[in-house]
């Protein structure tokens, strides 16, 4: 069984209230604790929904040269 990371699946979502921060738009709750935890503990199966979120690419420039121009 592998553990699903909510905080690299799609539908995971931060909420403003405290008391329940976090959501997950998959299954339309909002919980204190991990999401799939919480499906863990309520359906005894692990989440069926994680979907991994896509990647956004590093722009390699930044890691060559900068656009700064740092002469007075």
């Amino acid at each position: 069984m592998k553990k699903v990371n909510c905080f690299r699946c799609k539908h995971f979502r931060t909420t403003w209230n405290p008391a329940f921060p976090r959501a997950c738009e998959a299954y339309g709750f909002k919980t204190k604790e991990i999401p799939s935890a919480f499906v863990l503990k309520s359906t005894g199966t692990e989440c069926l929904q994680f979907a991994e979120k896509k990647q956004k690419k590093k722009n390699n420039q930044s890691a060559t040269s900068s656009m700064i121009d740092y002469r007075l």
